[in-house]
């Protein structure tokens, strides 16, 4: 019995593989933006991959998805390897006065240190919880740098959509931060 779930889960990892190859320039990409935003950052872009590329090793049924999708489940495993490792880097450190995070255009290039990442990470699940689209886009475009008719594809919404409720999810995650100063 063991074995034939072997055989079972052997064309799903090899599917999961490929889409990975596929995608690998472009998640190393954005790990090196995500890098050059956070000098202070003890992870290196290949160890981010890496350590996302793991979280999803866990989950076969990703290889099912497009390729697109797969960016966007990409950009939620390194968001979760981002925040574990900034919770293990401030561990016992100070609290940030001022928060930095902007989300412009070029948002995956702005800098942003644990504290702030740990901060938006955190109105990012209240924000879930009102409204789990809006946040999906936020980490979509946030975390995985995916253009407006990318995140619309991913979302399966309009363009204009994205670009109403970026503007929405902005301004709400502006002041969550503001009042958690």
């Amino acid at each position: 019995m063991h074995d034939s779930s072997i055989g079972t889960d052997a064309p799903d990892r090899t599917e999961l593989d490929h889409l990975f190859s596929v995608t690998y320039e472009e998640l190393r990409r954005l790990a090196s933006a995500v890098r050059r935003s956070d000098p202070g950052a003890s992870i290196s872009p290949t160890a981010l991959v890496n350590e996302a590329w793991l979280k999803l090793a866990r989950t076969p049924d990703v290889a099912h998805t497009s390729p697109l999708h797969f960016r966007r489940i990409a950009a939620r495993a390194m968001r979760q390897v981002l925040i574990e490792a900034a919770r293990r880097r401030i561990a016992g450190k100070r609290d940030s006065s001022a928060w930095h995070i902007t989300f412009d255009a070029e948002a995956a290039n702005a800098a942003v240190d644990a504290d702030e990442l740990l901060a938006l990470d955190s109105a990012m699940q209240r924000l879930a919880a009102l409204s789990p689209r809006q946040a999906q886009l936020v980490e979509a475009r946030f975390f995985g740098g995916l253009s407006v008719p990318d995140t619309a594809q991913a979302l399966g919404i309009s363009e204009s959509t994205v670009l109403r409720d970026w503007r929405l999810a902005r301004a709400w995650l502006a002041r969550e931060l503001a009042m958690s100063r």
